[in-house]
C-alpha cells in the first residue's frame, strides 16, 4: 500500500510532463504553419515585383538605380533561408517598394497607366494579406514564447530543445513616409 503513493506521484509527474510537452509541440507547429502562411504571401509579392519593375522601366528609364536596387533586394529576399534573414530582407524590400511608389508620383503618365494601376492595386492587396499573416504569426509566436518561458513549462522546454522564436516586425523607419530626392 505504501508503494502506491510514490507510484501515483510518479504517474502524475509523467502525465504532467507529457501534457506540457504536447502543448509546446502543438504551439511550435502552429508557429511553423503561421510562418509558412507568411512565406506564401511573400512569394506572391516576389512574383509580382518583376512585372512592376518592367512597367516602371518603360516610363522612368533614368531611375535605373532604383529599379536595380528593387530587383537586388527581391533576389536577396528570395535567397534568404532563415526566418530572421527573410524578415530583414523583406523589411528592406518593403522600404524600397514604398520608395518606388513615391517616385511614381513624379511620372503622371506612369500613374495613369492601367497596367501600373493594376499592379499597384494587386501589390496593395498582397501587402494587406502579408500584414494579416504577419499579425497572426506574431500572435502565435507570442503564445509560444510565453508558453516556453513560464514556470513550470520552462523546466520542460529548455532540456527538450524548445527555444524562442523571432517576431516578424517592421522596422521603425518603414513607418515613416519615404522621401524622394532628385
Amino acid at each position: 500500500m505504501l508503494y502506491l503513493i510514490p507510484a501515483a506521484i510518479i504517474l502524475f509527474i509523467v502525465i504532467w510532463l507529457i501534457l506540457i510537452y504536447n502543448r509546446l509541440v502543438r504551439l511550435r507547429i502552429m508557429t511553423e504553419q503561421a510562418w509558412s502562411d507568411v512565406d506564401v504571401q511573400l512569394k506572391r509579392r516576389h512574383d509580382l515585383i518583376p512585372n512592376l519593375v518592367e512597367t516602371v522601366k518603360g516610363y522612368a528609364s533614368h531611375e535605373r538605380s532604383t529599379l536595380e536596387e528593387i530587383v537586388r533586394l527581391r533576389n536577396s529576399a528570395i535567397g534568404a533561408t532563415t526566418p530572421e534573414e527573410k524578415i530583414e530582407a523583406e523589411n528592406m524590400l518593403t522600404k524600397a517598394l514604398r520608395q518606388l511608389f513615391a517616385l511614381a508620383e513624379n511620372y503622371p503618365d506612369l500613374k495613369a497607366s492601367v497596367n501600373f494601376q493594376n499592379l499597384q492595386n494587386e501589390l496593395s492587396r498582397i501587402e494587406e494579406t502579408i500584414s494579416q499573416a504577419r499579425r497572426y504569426f506574431n500572435a502565435v509566436v507570442r503564445d509560444y514564447n510565453t508558453a516556453i518561458s513560464i514556470f513550470p513549462n520552462n523546466l520542460v522546454a529548455g532540456p527538450l530543445g524548445f527555444s524562442t522564436k523571432v517576431f516578424f516586425e517592421t522596422e521603425e523607419e518603414q513607418k515613416a513616409v519615404p522621401q524622394v530626392k532628385f
